[in-house]
């Protein structure tokens, strides 16, 4: 990568992939919604430099669930970040998606850019929360590599999408990450999963970016669960090495 080149990160989310192949839940069959969505996204870019996963890999968490997504990842070829959301077995995850390629590391570390996964799972519950050794292991990285642009990943929301029903979910502690990042101007965005929907807001000069899901969507501003007709999307990055970046969702065309 030359010193002008731009990183091309993709982000995936919310696979909701069943214990069963040809399941569907909410209508619709997640695990072909996944794979043609994946098969999609290395037809049309060239280069991805990294493919981020934002949790809910798995609705029903079980080794030949895991299995089925770790060999569709792998037979492109594309190194692959996955990190858990609500319904996901981390430690079954981080036993399988265990290589070069394809695992559940917390870092990632280019020249001019750094990508933190963060955990928000908290057990026994839906909703979303950062433990303390997630917030020290973020504050210890940021203060380690100020030099470095960076994007946070989780899976639970962070701020508010006014759905009165999601955001019972959120991450309930969003407050000490923000006072955390407030003095550390190298974190340019922090992007999320969970909500199965397109977000874009901005807190404290930060900017919070939501992505959709491979499978079915949230219909916005909704009381109560509800699905909405969206297509399944994808979020793509173009991180530039002066620290700029541009950031759009895409819609699975078919």
């Amino acid at each position: 990568m030359t010193p002008d080149s731009s990183l091309t990160i993709l982000q995936i989310s919310d696979l909701h992939i069943l214990a069963e192949q040809g399941k569907t839940m909410s209508g619709v069959e997640t695990e072909q919604s996944f794979l043609n969505l994946l098969d999609h996204i290395h037809q049309t870019y060239n280069k991805i430099d990294l493919l981020l996963v934002t949790g809910d890999l798995a609705q029903d968490p079980c080794q030949p669930c895991y299995q089925r997504i770790y060999q569709a990842f792998k037979q492109y070829h594309t190194r692959t970040i996955c990190l858990p959301g609500n319904h996901d077995d981390f430690t079954l995850m981080k036993h399988i998606f265990a290589d070069n390629q394809v695992n559940c590391n917390k870092l990632i570390q280019f020249k001019h850019w750094q990508i933190i996964s963060l955990n928000s799972k908290k057990v026994g519950a839906t909703g979303g929360h950062l433990a303390h050794s997630e917030l020290t292991y973020l504050t210890n990285t940021l203060e380690e590599n100020p030099d470095l642009n960076t994007l946070i990943a989780v899976h639970h929301h962070p701020v508010p999408t006014h759905s009165e029903w999601m955001d019972t979910m959120i991450i309930e502690n969003s407050d000490v990450l923000f006072s955390l990042i407030k003095d550390h101007p190298q974190v340019k965005a922090i992007s999320c999963g969970h909500i199965h929907q397109e977000l874009e807001e901005i807190k404290d000069n930060k900017l919070i970016l939501g992505t959709p899901s491979t499978c079915f969507q949230f219909k916005p501003l909704s009381e109560g669960y509800a699905v909405d007709k969206n297509k399944p999307g994808y979020r793509v990055f173009s991180l530039h090495s002066n620290g700029q970046f541009e950031s759009k969702v895409h819609r699975f065309p078919s």
